[in-house]
This record gives C-alpha cells, structure tokens and sequence, in this order.
C-alpha cells in the first residue's frame, strides 16, 4: 500500500482491502469489484482509494474550463420520459434559435477568453443539413482558435440517417470539414435494454452509441462519456455500464474525460415520476467508484449544474479532478427542474478548487493545462469578480 493508504489502513474495512490493495499495486479491479465498491457504505474508504488514483494521474491539480453553452433547439422527434427538455413544435416551451442569434452570442463570450463553445440540442426534424454545416462554419469565422464540441452520439445518428443521408464516418467528416472539433458524451444515459426502454424508448441503443464514438475515435477524435444514474437503473447496471465505456477506451483511447450526473425527477412522468432525487452520499460514491474503476480514463468531471457548486467542491476528495466549466445558460438540468446558478465565474470555481486544497488549472477541451501568460497571471490575481460568458 501507498502511505497515504498505509497511515489509515484501519480505516478501510475488512472487504474492500483486497481491491484498495490491487488499486495500489495498479492492477484492473472486475466488475464484481465495482459492485462490492457500489455495496459499501464507508465513503471516507471509497474516497481514499478514489485519490489514490485521482493523484496518481493527475497529482494536486484541479481543472476547469471557461466554455459557452448553447443549445440550439429543443424541438425533438423523441419522448424520453426523464427528459423535460425536449418539446414537439407545438409546445409552448419549444425553442429554436437562428444561427445569427447563436453567433452573435458566441461573438459576444470570446473577448471574455471562452476557449469553448459546448453545443447540443434534440432530434430536430426539419432543420436541413446546411444549417447545420452553416453554423459551423460562421462559428469556426469567429476565431480559428475557438474549440466547437457540438452533438451527441444520438445527434450524430440522426443527422447522419435523417437529414445528411450519409454513413456515420462520412457524417462526421462533413461535420468536422465545416469546423466541428469534437464530439459531446450525452445520450449514454443506461447502457442496460430494459432500462432504457422504459426510460427512452426509441432512443438509439448503446451499440449505436458506442459506435458513434468508436468512428470518430477512429477518425482521430476525441470525445467524453457520460452516465445518467439515480433513476430506475440497478448498481450491476452501472458497473455494466462502466464496464462498457472502459472496453471502448481499451480499444480507442478516445475518451478524455467521464462526466456522471444524477437523474433530475422534478419534472419526470410515468416510470420515473416518483423517483426520489440521488443523496449527496450516493452521488459521491458513483463518483468514486467510477474513478476507481475507469483506469483507462484519465479524467473525472464533477458537473456542478448537477451536483451543486458545494458538493462539486467536496467531490475533489472523492477522486474527482475536474469541475467543468464556466457554461452560462444551461437548459437541459434547469428545465427538468435544477435549482442551481446558469453559470459560474472564473474566481468562483477556483476558490472552490483552492478550498478544497488542490491547485486551480484552466485546460482545453481535451483536458490539457492552459497555462496563462505572465501578464495574466498578474492581472487575474486582484480580479476575483471576472466574469464568465
């Protein structure tokens, strides 16, 4: 054991040593492991053995990034039953902006130092293919140096059958030619069948899921990956899920980064209208456990839209090394009933970072340090009300 783990040994209970030891010794935990890691209550063991391997790849440094989101419509073919997001076009809360609306926006976040603008909206059955190609490209005018992570893989499978007409790889060709720089995690949501026709019946599978992110991956593309728990779903269909996402990363190590959020039930009908909102407990230990288990990933994002700021700060002792981002006008948590700010600024996450005794770092949209120029190390440091955009 490390002596980080060797000074409080006595703290890790009789069950979980077996695995605390193979996570020291940098050897694969099962899944069987995961589930024994999902099972136990002590989360101050959990969170040990989680920075362990938190430090280990990426020492006392936590990260954020200073991103833009934009969601472009929420008009959608689909009618996932945890989703309040999504609207037909006859809805009253249906929203589709114009590209002029969409740049003018991103136009106005870039003096503040946006490095990424974050792009996602639903399945939307009329906008045509050179919409899509058009905003690209006038987003990617605005500034060569702008990272555009836009689609989910459902997204992805939509435009590619629907409106483009073209196989998935030559879909995410044209994107890219037009300025798409990576590919987003969403619509993993519970890798599980059963699970997920009952929760988004309709919604692609998760072999088309996974097969989106194994062409781009292919292509030379990263991308993030993500798991919506805390609804229907069983402990062993996590650890499948994570079991899955950590076969692909063996395959293509593509995957910069693991974003889990809790499942948002305010809004939520049928199956899941009675489901009780994920503890603070239970969304520390998924993320412990998913630090532990996902060897192959180098990084875990606490998303504070879900979470909490506050919570996202604690989460920094559960193997978390990444708070996200800045972000300013998320829809998708907050219409489903999110309580949390629209967005954060710079100051604010990283006195959080600096709270919890880890060393802020601004990084890209691959999760690579961003490291300032002397002159903005200086101006930053008396600047704590620099606002995000």
């Amino acid at each position: 054991m490390t002596l980080s783990l060797r000074m409080h040994y006595e703290l890790i209970p009789k069950e979980l040593r077996p695995i605390a030891e193979k996570v020291e010794a940098q050897q694969r935990i099962s899944e069987s492991d995961a589930l024994s890691l999902y099972g136990t209550n002590d989360l101050n063991a959990l969170g040990m053995i989680a920075n362990m391997v938190r430090e280990r790849k990426n020492g006392n440094y936590a990260t954020y990034i200073h991103n833009r989101y934009i969601n472009y419509s929420n008009i959608c073919i689909l009618s996932c039953q945890f989703c309040a997001f999504a609207a037909k076009k006859r809805d009253a809360h249906a929203f589709e902006y114009a590209i002029d609306e969409i740049v003018r926006v991103v136009s106005d976040a870039l003096p503040v130092g946006v490095t990424e603008v974050h792009m996602v909206g639903g399945l939307h059955p009329t906008l045509k293919k050179e919409w899509y190609l058009d905003l690209l490209r006038r987003l990617r005018a605005l500034d060569p140096q702008l990272h555009i992570k836009a689609f989910t893989a459902i997204e992805v499978r939509h435009l590619a059958q629907r409106i483009f007409r073209m196989p998935i790889r030559d879909t995410l060709e044209t994107l890219r030619e037009a300025g798409l720089g990576s590919i987003t995690g969403g619509g993993a949501e519970i890798f599980d069948p059963v699970v997920r026709d009952q929760i988004c019946r309709g919604k692609e599978t998760a072999a088309e899921w996974l097969e989106v992110h194994r062409t781009w991956h292919s292509m030379g593309g990263r991308s993030t990956c993500t798991m919506l728990y805390g609804h229907i779903e069983t402990l062993a269909h996590r650890a499948d899920h994570l079991r899955q996402l950590r076969q692909l990363q063996d395959e293509t190590g593509g995957f910069t980064g693991f974003v889990p959020f809790a499942f948002e039930p305010s809004q939520s009908h049928g199956v899941l209208a009675h489901i009780k909102r994920a503890s603070a407990f239970e969304q520390l230990r998924n993320l412990a456990v998913s630090r532990i288990y996902l060897d192959n990933i180098e990084h875990l994002t606490a998303y504070w839209v879900s979470l909490g700021l506050p919570l996202a700060q604690v989460s920094l002792s559960y193997g978390v090394d990444d708070l996200h981002g800045t972000i300013l006008e998320e829809k998708i948590f907050h219409m489903a009933g999110a309580t949390t700010p629209q967005q954060q600024t710079v100051a604010a996450l990283e006195h959080a970072i600096r709270e919890a005794g880890r060393e802020p770092v601004q990084r890209d949209s691959h999760y690579r340090h961003i490291l300032p120029k002397p002159s903005e190390r200086l101006a930053a440091a008396p600047s704590p009300e620099l606002a995000c955009a």
